[in-house]
């Protein structure tokens, strides 16, 4: 049987591009190639009501992630961070002084990061 080639592999950090959790960014923890799916780490985040049982005595609402298409992810792996000058800012509109980041996968794609972890700065 054959499997769909699939460019995101687990641990990879990617980038919600449709949906309700658009722009948010997240590991990878699971990748079914069958299915066509990925499970990313706190992504469409749902409630799911379980029973008690023997391991879980006391039922109630638990909160899980669920797997997305993995057509509505892009990879989103930060190849090089730099300050934003006049000449950028003018070219695309972006805060003087602000960090800007491009893509390693993505077509030379350039950004302006939030700072956060995922900045080289």
């Amino acid at each position: 049987m054959l499997t769909k080639k699939s460019y995101i592999k687990k641990d990879d950090k990617v980038k919600i591009i449709v949906g309700k959790d658009q722009g948010k960014i997240g590991k990878v923890l699971k990748v079914d190639r069958k299915k066509s799916r990925i499970l990313v780490e706190k992504i469409n985040m749902v409630k799911r009501h379980s029973k008690p049982t023997n391991q879980n005595r006391q039922g109630g609402i638990v909160e899980k992630e669920m797997p997305i298409q993995w057509s509505n992810v892009m990879v989103n792996v930060w190849q090089m961070c730099w300050p934003c000058t006049d000449q950028d800012a003018a070219a695309g509109g972006w805060e003087k002084g602000s960090c800007l980041c491009e893509m390693q996968r993505g077509a030379g794609y350039i950004d302006m990061c939030t700072g956060g972890s995922e900045c080289h700065n």
